[in-house]
């Protein structure tokens, strides 16, 4: 209760919601479709891994994964380039780990869209910008459609 993201709770909300269970948000504690669904706000670009973030929360949701995520043009990610889906494919397929807290993914919304649309997350609704504080947008992904596996990325030359 006494992170940086707490504060920020307490500042935005006046008062921090609790917390129930503590676990990587990439290796979740739960069954199977033992959850109607997941909601993450301005969390999914922390994981050095998203894919490996979604896969598994696909995974323990049954009906919906909904995502809010920063738009690199309304955060200071603005000057970052967007992350292609060959580099996201590539950290997954390398089991890319690490405990520094960044921001390792950038994304507009149409590159995260097309992000699902290229590794088979079916994509149900999308809000650009998300109706609360406008520096992102959200995505609802259909939990019980699961993606093909992961291609690996070609070598590149050189």
């Amino acid at each position: 209760m006494d992170t940086i993201y707490k504060e920020e709770e307490r500042r935005l909300a006046l008062r921090p919601a609790k917390v129930d269970v503590v676990a990587p948000g990439d290796e979740l504690p739960f069954a199977d479709d033992s959850h109607d669904f997941v909601f993450s706000s301005h969390v999914l670009e922390h994981f050095p891994d998203p894919i490996r973030a979604l896969l598994e929360w696909q995974r323990v949701a049954r009906r919906y994964v909904v995502a809010v995520v920063p738009h690199k043009e309304r955060t200071f990610d603005a000057e970052r380039p967007v992350t292609s889906v060959e580099e996201l494919v590539e950290r997954h397929r390398t089991g890319f780990r690490t405990d520094e807290d960044a921001h390792w993914s950038v994304w507009t919304c149409e590159s995260f869209l097309d992000m699902c649309e290229q590794l088979g997350f079916r994509v149900i609704d999308h809000l650009d910008p998300d109706d609360k504080v406008g520096n992102g947008f959200a995505v609802v992904i259909d939990a019980s459609v699961r993606p093909p596996p992961i291609v690996p990325v070609a070598p590149r030359d050189g």
